[in-house]
């Protein structure tokens, strides 16, 4: 079996779906299940996401919305079965045959902790870039002070680049770690709740610099805060107990349900 199939570089295909004729969808799913072991964690899976907007997917610990997130450049394989379709430019990436670290390139994740490299400032921006075999270092400059100031943190660290990333605050180190996923130059940033561990001020920045990406990146982000959800994303899709209950406009969605239970999660009278 081929373990190298190229992805397609050309741009994703229109879709009407409910975005409208002018959407374009950077990603959908289809029959998406998944399994740990004899559980099913996942059984209605069914997403379509447009480019260059910020879904948010909402629901309560165990409704499988992190399990549908981390299934989506692959980071459930060897801990659970994945069945069904993930199209990304008119290729199921969940094939066996796709190679997962070239996919993952455009598609990259950013998870609930900050997770900088044990090195340098700079070091975490350039690790995987020099791993591809980029070694100009002029080039290499360049991205790091693009990826840092897309991720609104050059002017912090701009002349403490040699520094530990692990001297960095909270805040800053997942801005670093947002901006160590931008220096591959992804299509789609997955996020499953950046700013949990975040005091409200880094939250705030976390978000800032969320809404300045979605001109350049499809964004999803697992959220268990509904305030956040309402203030940054354009679609919310609501999950309980492993299925996708409802999916609109996020200002549909915080004003007017079309399911009685995501009123009752959104309005606190859920459990």
């Amino acid at each position: 079996m081929a373990q190298n199939t190229p992805l397609n570089t050309e741009k994703p295909t229109r879709n009407i779906y409910q975005f409208g004729e002018a959407s374009e969808i950077a990603l959908a799913t289809k029959n998406l299940h998944v399994f740990y072991g004899n559980n099913e964690a996942l059984s209605e899976g069914d997403l379509q996401f447009e480019r260059y907007k910020i879904t948010s997917l909402i629901g309560a610990s165990g409704s499988g919305k992190s399990t549908f997130l981390r299934s989506l450049n692959r980071m459930n394989d060897n801990v659970a079965t994945v069945k069904g379709e993930i199209m990304y430019r008119g290729l199921d990436i969940n094939s066996r045959a796709v190679d997962v670290y070239e996919m993952r390139r455009h598609i990259g994740m950013v998870f609930q902790r900050p997770n900088p490299f044990a090195k340098s400032i700079r070091d975490n921006i350039t690790f995987a870039l020099k791993q591809r075999g980029m070694k100009d270092k002029e080039q290499l400059d360049a991205i790091v002070e693009s990826s840092l100031r897309q991720a609104a943190l050059w002017d912090q660290v701009k002349d403490d680049l040699g520094k530990s990333a692990l001297a960095l605050s909270g805040g800053q180190q997942q801005r670093l770690v947002i901006a160590r996923a931008i220096a591959m130059k992804p299509d789609i940033l997955l996020l499953d709740e950046p700013a949990s561990a975040l005091d409200p001020i880094s939250t705030s920045q976390i978000e800032d610099t969320l809404l300045e990406l979605k001109e350049k990146y499809t964004i999803i982000i697992v959220t268990h805060n509904m305030q956040q959800a309402a203030r940054i994303s354009d679609y919310t899709a609501f999950f309980h107990m492993g299925k996708v209950l409802e999916y609109d406009e996020t200002r549909k969605i915080f004003t007017r349900p079309k399911v009685a239970i995501t009123n009752d999660y959104i309005s606190g009278n859920f459990g």
